[in-house]
């Protein structure tokens, strides 16, 4: 029953996030509300192939398989060691997030959290009529899917406890979730948003052993099934970018054939 709560508390978020999205694309002209709908459709419906597509990419590579088994690896080796355990009693004694902060970073950590912000990213870029970041907004919608579909099939079909008995301890959702999300903005943005989310992610990642939510070997596969989800995504659908400005291939026919680049930034 803990476990159908929590989903049903991410699910409720989850919508709760579309329904704002969806909100924030109303306006008294009918033409933007019915063009915000049926981007939403189109995109919507390719979805699921893009989802596959995308987890080709990402976990049939194999600098990201290698990543992911040493991070399987690591986490096995500490739970059989008793690392995990010796860990958990050392929050236990020396726990430092109580009431508003950790109830915050819970919120801050939460799939469902992330999934709203990006949903109300994709719903201003389509009334703004901007179709870099709409695109931005759906790679972090993507990835943050392919994560989730990970993580809980993952739980699933580990199905241990967390130190406070909770279901469903491996991986940390929270933690790879907010990696996700830290990984797809570094590559967008740079270290200038990288490194904060980094950081913010980190504390999550804290806050889920701290509170005894969850064992360090689930924050440690969850950390890098999130890094390794991220980057590659992102990495996969970021356009070139020299100076802020995009790069696109150009070709021109006159007396003879001619290739190049033309740098284009909107303004």
């Amino acid at each position: 029953m803990k476990v159908l709560r929590w989903n049903g508390c991410w699910l409720r978020i989850f919508c709760a996030g579309l329904v704002l999205a969806a909100g924030c694309a109303h306006q008294s002209d009918h033409a933007a509300e019915a063009d915000f709908f049926e981007s939403a459709k189109t995109d919507f419906a390719n979805w699921p192939g893009r989802i596959i597509d995308d987890s080709k990419d990402t976990f049939l590579r194999a600098d990201n398989l290698t990543a992911l088994l040493l991070a399987g690896g690591a986490s096995i080796a500490m739970h059989q060691s008793r690392a995990d355990r010796k860990i958990a009693n050392y929050f236990d004694r020396h726990g430092i997030f109580y009431g508003f902060t950790d109830e915050s970073l819970n919120v801050i950590g939460c799939p469902g959290t992330h999934f709203a912000a990006t949903g109300l990213w994709y719903a201003i870029s389509i009334d703004n009529e901007d179709d870099f970041n709409k695109e931005r907004a759906w790679t972090m919608m993507t990835a943050l899917s392919v994560t989730g579909l990970v993580t809980v099939g993952l739980k699933a079909v580990r199905d241990n406890q967390t130190p406070n008995g909770k279901s469903w301890a491996w991986p940390s959702g929270h933690t790879s979730s907010s990696f996700t999300a830290a990984s797809v903005l570094d590559e967008f943005y740079g270290p200038k948003v990288g490194i904060p989310a980094y950081a913010l992610a980190s504390l999550v990642a804290y806050r889920m052993m701290d509170t005894g939510d969850h064992w360090a070997s689930d924050v440690v596969f969850g950390a890098t099934l999130g890094w390794v989800v991220g980057h590659t995504i992102a990495g996969k659908h970021k356009k070139l970018e020299v100076a802020g400005f995009e790069l696109i291939p150009c070709t021109a026919a006159g007396r003879g054939q001619a290739m190049g680049i033309n740098l284009v930034r909107r303004f």
